[in-house]
């Protein structure tokens, strides 16, 4: 479980996050939507310890990262907007590095890696260097070396974006699977048909403050409206300037 409790985060003088609070369940995807520069990937670098917070805090598994940073990082797997992929290195050594970076060492390193390989139908590109990969070859290779530890809290920033239909619908298929493990799957998407299928809450977020969240049916009731794209629009217009919780949230 992910528990964000008033944080703050600026960059000079423009405040990027404003007394954002939310709590991402275990066994539930929740979904975070929100326009461009609306502070979506600051909210997510601050809970994977990228960025300190210039104000509140962050808990994950009741882990406090300014205790504990380390532990809250084995907690945790991200698949971040900009992949970051080393060019020179092959898929496989993508996932073996970043598992070593996590204390896996020998034969059981080398059966995650090839369990990954297998479950993200890796084998045809896996021992290629990854300079002129695909979008979709660069996401998967990405998402293998953030599962490579088995977190059980799971971060995705626009993991959809640009990737061909059968591959998203793959990525989506996964975040599923994780929420009937029981894991935490945490969702940052502007595409509002994905975040409708997929998210059992949503945060919609707007010049870095939380306009509306709930479930889906809670959203519906507060703004009158049906249609996430709706809603969203509402939620994300100057009659929202101030942060609302809605009933029963916590």
């Amino acid at each position: 479980m992910i528990e964000v409790h008033d944080l703050h985060k600026s960059f000079g003088g423009i405040h990027a996050v404003r007394g954002v609070s939310f709590v991402a369940r275990d066994g539930e995807i929740t979904g975070i939507i929100g326009p461009n520069g609306a502070g979506k990937t600051t909210i997510l670098r601050l809970i994977y310890t990228v960025l300190a917070p210039d104000g509140g805090y962050t808990l994950v598994d009741g882990i406090d990262p300014h205790l504990d940073r380390r532990g809250v990082q084995r907690r945790i797997g991200v698949l971040p907007d900009v992949r970051g992929l080393y060019p020179r290195l092959t898929g496989r050594e993508h996932i073996r590095y970043f598992g070593a970076l996590h204390g896996m060492r020998g034969d059981a390193l080398e059966a995650r890696i090839d369990e990954l390989i297998h479950t993200l139908n890796m084998e045809d590109f896996a021992d290629r260097r990854t300079r002129g990969f695909s979008r979709g070859q660069q996401m998967k290779v990405a998402l293998a070396r953030a599962l490579v530890h088995e977190p059980h809290n799971v971060l995705f920033d626009e993991p959809t974006n640009g990737l061909d239909v059968a591959t998203s619908r793959a990525v989506r298929e996964l975040m599923r699977g994780f929420r009937a493990e029981g894991r935490c799957v945490l969702l940052s998407s502007h595409i509002m048909h994905e975040v409708a299928a997929l998210a059992d809450r949503i945060v919609i977020v707007a010049r870095g403050r939380i306009a509306l969240q709930g479930t889906a049916e809670e959203l519906r009731r507060a703004t009158g409206l049906v249609d996430l794209e709706e809603i969203f629009m509402s939620a994300t217009s100057a009659r929202f300037e101030e942060p609302e919780l809605l009933a029963g949230e916590d």
